[in-house]
């Protein structure tokens, strides 16, 4: 009769009692604590941020064998984007999400993202982020008491008002546009004429109603989830700027847990990554579609976008100096060589 030898026993042992918790075969048990984690976002549960959210906590969960729970705070319950960062930098709060020109603040190498008509695609947007150059400025973050687990996509921003469709520059001039509080995002409304208002996302829908603003400027899925086209008749496509949402963690949070929980909440962030930008690139499509059943919605024509691209270079070199030339030449190169490797 064969005997199996006793340490390889209690390893097979130990690997059967690890599977049936769920928590990944190389990451031991007694690793893991439990933990109870808090993540908070300002966009709705069913936007796809929130789909990516989701995926994080439950493949958390997974991986931890249920140890690690996180509990999600959409539609700024526990604060405005601006109060999520200092909660995280803090260490009260695990996890939140927001625009890059919000990261800017205490980072000015993500207003890069923020550089208007950069990209072409959310594709370009991508290479960039999960590239030398998003995986250098995550890294950097850590200088600023925070974990950056990559950078999720909100898309590309479009204008609403109640005004007049956009079709050409001009048509922005005078309209009173809300803008998320990023120096880049003032000088460029202010660039093409109109008067930009820096508010926080929870004060928008309130602003548009009471049409104490214009406009507002944010990716169509965006604007279906948070039910603009109930405050505004207009929507017009002028992708003019993209914007990437780093997720991101307190240090804080992370310096005080072990290799295989670090392990996990790594692992779970990239998944949680690739499933909401999937969300992303599909409900853009069909926010439009449904934003055309209660809005007036245009493109803006191809001369008139190079128009906008030319109007407001002034603004792109001003803040590339900002964001500093070096991390600006490393994109143009990036782009340049992801576009030639295209053709």
């Amino acid at each position: 009769m064969s005997t199996i030898h006793p340490l390889r026993r209690a390893l097979v042992a130990a690997l059967g009692a690890a599977t049936l918790l769920g928590i990944t075969p190389a990451v031991h048990a007694q690793d893991v604590k439990e933990r109870n984690l808090r993540f908070a976002f300002s966009l709705a549960k069913d936007h796809p941020l929130g789909t990516g959210a989701q995926k994080f906590a439950d493949a958390v969960a997974s991986k931890s064998g249920g140890k690690m729970k996180v509990t999600l705070f959409p539609n700024a319950v526990l604060g405005s984007d601006p109060q999520n960062l200092s909660a995280v930098r803090g260490g009260t709060l695990d996890f939140t999400s927001m625009a890059t020109g919000l990261v800017a603040s205490i980072d000015k190498q993500f207003m890069v993202f923020d550089l208007p008509f950069l990209f072409n695609s959310a594709q370009e947007a991508y290479a960039i982020a999960d590239g030398p150059v998003g995986t250098k400025m995550l890294g950097d973050l850590a200088n600023s008491g925070v974990v950056g687990l990559g950078i999720w996509d909100l898309g590309f921003r479009h204008i609403t008002n109640s005004k007049r469709p956009i079709t050409k520059a001009e048509d922005i001039q005078g309209l009173k546009i809300r803008v998320i509080a990023s120096p880049i995002f003032i000088d460029l409304f202010t660039t093409l004429g109109a008067n930009p208002v820096p508010m926080t996302f929870g004060e928008v829908y309130g602003a548009l109603e009471s049409r104490a603003i214009d406009g507002q400027d944010n990716p169509v899925a965006v604007i279906e989830s948070a039910k603009f086209a109930e405050v505004q008749k207009y929507l017009s496509l002028t992708r003019h700027v993209y914007t990437g949402m780093p997720f991101l963690m307190s240090k804080k949070t992370w310096d005080g847990m072990s290799e295989a929980e670090r392990r996990i909440i790594r692992e779970a962030a990239d998944e949680a990554k690739a499933e909401e930008r999937k969300a992303t690139l599909q409900k853009e499509t069909e926010s439009v579609d449904a934003l055309k059943k209660s809005m007036q919605v245009n493109e803006v024509s191809a001369p008139e976008i190079a128009r906008l691209r030319q109007k407001v270079q002034p603004v792109t070199d001003k803040f590339s100096r900002e964001v500093g030339e070096p991390v600006v030449q490393q994109v143009s190169a990036e782009l340049a060589r992801l576009r030639a490797a295209a053709k």
